[in-house]
């Protein structure tokens, strides 16, 4: 076969467009996971898409008749049929991370999901891995075909979630698929069999969408809301990285901490659930008699203490904040929300209910970018961190609004007078409000202010607490307004300067007073640090670099923390204990695969395995988890400038591949860059990115979306144009030297790419995404010697 035929030419097409549906599946899954599950388990999908593609690498190994370039297009099929058949089969399966703290049998159900996910990225696996044996001579263009049609795919995956669920997505990738294999090198079997697929997912997208939708958790919010009587779903709306539900229950009814003193009724509400997961509600603010409840809450103690003109709302989500900016005559109320989604069904509400959104002064994205970017100042700055029902966010989910470096920007830009204020629900044991205290008093200092205690107070109701913090000391106006509010609606003072033991804990009364007297200590400089050293959780400020804001746990205090939390192990599982468990499962999975090729070849009395072929092995070990770290930190590190995580994997995600696509297929005409020093300059790169990435995102601050989307684009890619390389070098020395070891080789990348993503994961919740940034540097470095030290050995570079 010639080495660029057109029969050549084919396979690597057909590479591609498998590539392209095997990324935007991952993708697929990645909301589906946010949907049903939670947010925060979408990582899995990664580790899942690799140990298929790892699998298939094993599965070559022990059945090397396999390896037949005519197989290309079954296996083509295979995958078209197995993504929606792994979607439908998955979405049966009856996993809840939820029931993980009483049934032990969620933990085969992970398992079972590994399986049945896995499936798909199995046969494309068997694609690239039997394209990599067959085609020996044409490793960098088999590596470009595969990077370049992923990169492609996860551009394409923002217009195609456009169009409607994730799970419409899925069909569609099953058609597009089916719709290459109608031409060459697919015979005529494989022809009729992809136009019957074609016709069937069709069918069930036009008459029976129905079908597909996802199995939602009946522990998320959504659910528990749908099955209360009189409960009534009214419409769904889209957008690439989220999901809108608009509905009606009991279950919403929204004033949270609203006063005893406050008798009558509250005006009629909608709910807006997100990913199914957070629920917000909406007022009817048609009837303006109806909204005096407003003055009741909390939350309106801010709009009490002086000048409110010139207000900034963060996060409005359903809008309660803005109609009571509006009932406290707030002059200009601009909006900031992290999800363009719901200001859009904001906006829809707001036209038939009176509900305004300010179309001038309403943004999308995160305050402290808006903010680092704009010279305006405020008299307040309301941020609320509450739904319409208390939910604990999984300790692994970064949140960069919460951070020091955020909340420098929200001090910064308020005006001499004026007031930030933090709305929270109260869910024992404190954790959430002391880390908010902790990270405002670190953030207070670097703004110039040196005793925070002069600056904030609190109140506290029945199920909420608001913080309130002034950008000059309080006042005693200031202090007397407070009081006489907590009096008038029989709130609880926590905090204020000068305040005494018996004036709080008095209306609402808890067995102890630990939140008056943790305040106490925290918010004085000579008692933070002891406190935060010896209290139970783990109550530190949270930074950018390690931006877990919801996870409190101290190792050398679980058994304590076993016993404060009644003995359930569910708190451990939303800190990240879930995590271990994930790692040694595909830890022990990864193994099994590994070691079976060398099991087989040792009963067939194959080849000798000598040292050489466990160094070629470590060779490929080490790229996978180097390409998984360096990818998963500058996805991470470009949420801050691209201001949503799903934006965030997409763009970094599309560039990464399409470099190392590029990088691949410069590497197969530049025989410069087919030197192993390449890994050293790459590891010297990856070094400079740790240094210099930060301070690149601080400069796009003030670009438009599609401004910074095109900067962060090309800002990665050069990373990954070198990152392109190394792998297909790897092949082709392999290929030369030990042809048998090609797919095992991939079955090593694959596994330990699959362990990758867990521990990047892991390593970051104790270190930073720059320790695991460096870890990446540092693995190519350790293959830029392995590959140094085999050819040294060999006296010559063809040998690793």
């Amino acid at each position: 076969m010639e080495r660029y035929g057109d029969t050549n030419r084919a396979f690597l097409r057909l590479i591609f467009a498998a590539s392209f549906a095997s990324i935007s599946y991952e993708l697929a899954l990645m909301r589906i996971f946010s949907i049903s599950l939670w947010y925060h388990f979408a990582f899995m999908v990664i580790s899942i898409a690799m140990l298929g593609i790892g699998a298939s690498g094993t599965l070559l190994s022990v059945l090397p008749g396999l390896r037949d370039i005519r197989r290309l297009p079954g296996y083509a099929l295979l995958l078209a049929i197995g993504i929606p058949a792994s979607y439908l089969l998955a979405n049966s399966v009856p996993f809840d991370p939820a029931r993980l703290s009483w049934d032990r049998l969620q933990l085969l159900a992970i398992g079972l999901y590994y399986v049945i996910l896995c499936t798909p990225f199995l046969c494309f696996g068997m694609i690239v891995s039997t394209a990599y044996s067959t085609l020996l001579h044409d490793a960098n263009g088999i590596y470009a075909s595969d990077l370049t049609g992923a990169g492609a795919g996860a551009l394409a995956m923002v217009w195609l979630l456009s169009l409607g669920g994730p799970e419409t997505s899925v069909l569609i990738l099953s058609t597009l698929l089916a719709a290459v294999l109608l031409f060459p090198p697919a015979g005529r079997t494989i022809r009729l069999a992809s136009a019957l697929l074609i016709v069937v997912n069709i069918a069930v997208l036009s008459l029976h969408p129905a079908f597909f939708r996802p199995r939602i958790s009946p522990y998320k919010p959504f659910s528990l809301a749908m099955q209360m009587p009189g409960a009534r779903h009214l419409d769904t709306a889209y957008s690439p990285y989220s999901r809108v539900d608009l509905f009606t229950s009991p279950a919403v009814r929204f004033a949270p901490g609203l006063s005893f003193t406050y008798r009558k009724p509250l005006p009629e509400q909608t709910g807006m659930a997100v990913d199914a997961g957070e629920i917000y509600a909406m007022t009817d603010a048609s009837d303006s008699s109806r909204l005096a409840f407003v003055r009741s809450l909390p939350s309106s103690l801010a709009y009490r203490m002086g000048r409110t003109n010139d207000v900034l709302i963060i996060e409005p989500r359903a809008g309660l904040a803005l109609l009571t900016a509006r009932q406290f005559g707030a002059r200009t109320i601009s909006a900031i929300d992290s999800n363009p989604l719901t200001l859009c069904v904001m906006r829809e509400y707001g036209r038939t209910h009176a509900l305004s959104v300010p179309e001038h002064q309403a943004w999308a994205g995160l305050a402290r970018t808006w903010l680092a970017a704009s010279a305006r100042t405020f008299d307040l700055i309301d941020l609320s961190l509450m739904g319409s029902w208390p939910s604990a966010a999984f300790g692994f989910a970064e949140d960069y609004r919460f951070t020091i470096e955020a909340f420098e920007q929200y001090l910064s830009h308020l005006r001499s007078g004026g007031f930030l204020a933090l709305n929270l629900y109260i869910v024992p044991p404190p954790r959430t409000e002391l880390r908010l205290l902790a990270t405002l008093a670190e953030s207070a200092e670097a703004g110039g202010i040196t005793d925070i205690s002069r600056h904030v107070a609190a109140v506290r109701s029945w199920d909420t607490l608001t913080v309130i913090v002034k950008r000059s000391p309080l006042t005693g106006e200031d202090i007397q307004r407070i009081r006489t509010f907590s009096r008038d609606m029989r709130f609880d003072v926590v905090y204020y300067p000068g305040i005494t033991p018996g004036e709080s804990n008095v209306y609402i009364r808890q067995p102890g007073n630990e939140y008056a007297e943790a305040f106490q200590r925290l918010l004085k400089n000579d008692s933070r640090e002891r406190f935060m050293a010896d209290y139970l959780f783990d109550v530190r400020p949270a930074t950018d670099e390690r931006p877990f804001f919801h996870y409190y746990l101290k190792i050398e205090n679980i058994k304590a923390i076993y016993r404060v939390m009644g003995e359930k192990w569910h708190y451990f599982i939303e800190e990240g204990y879930l995590l271990p468990v994930l790692f040694v499962q595909v830890l022990i999975v990864s193994a099994l695969l590994i070691l079976l090729p060398l099991v087989t070849q040792r009963r067939t009395g194959a080849a000798a395995f000598t040292y050489s072929h466990v160094r070629a092995l470590a060779y490929f070990a080490l790229l996978g988890v180097a390409y998984l770290f360096v990818e998963i930190a500058f996805i991470q590190n470009m949420i801050l400038g691209l201001e949503n995580p799903s934006s965030a994997a997409s763009t970094v995600i599309a560039s990464v591949l399409i470099g190392s696509g590029m990088g691949s297929a410069l590497g197969g005409r530049i025989r410069s860059m087919r030197s192993p020093r390449i890994l050293f300059v790459l590891a010297g790169t990856v070094l400079l990115y740790s240094i210099l990435l930060p301070l690149t995102i601080g400069a796009m601050s003030g670009q438009s979306l599609m401004m910074r989307i095109v900067l962060s684009f090309c800002i990665v890619m050069p990373a990954g144009v070198l990152m392109g390389i190394p792998f297909p070098l790897g092949i082709s020395i392999i290929g030369s030297t030990a042809p048998h070891l090609v797919p095992w080789a991939w079955a090593v990348n694959g596994c330990f790419s699959v362990i990758a993503p867990i521990l990047a994961i892991m390593l970051a919740l104790s270190t930073g995404y720059q320790f695991v940034l460096l870890c990446g540097a540092a693995a190519y470095m350790a293959a830029f010697w392995v590959i140094r030290r085999g050819g040294d050995a060999a006296k010559g570079p063809g040998n690793i």
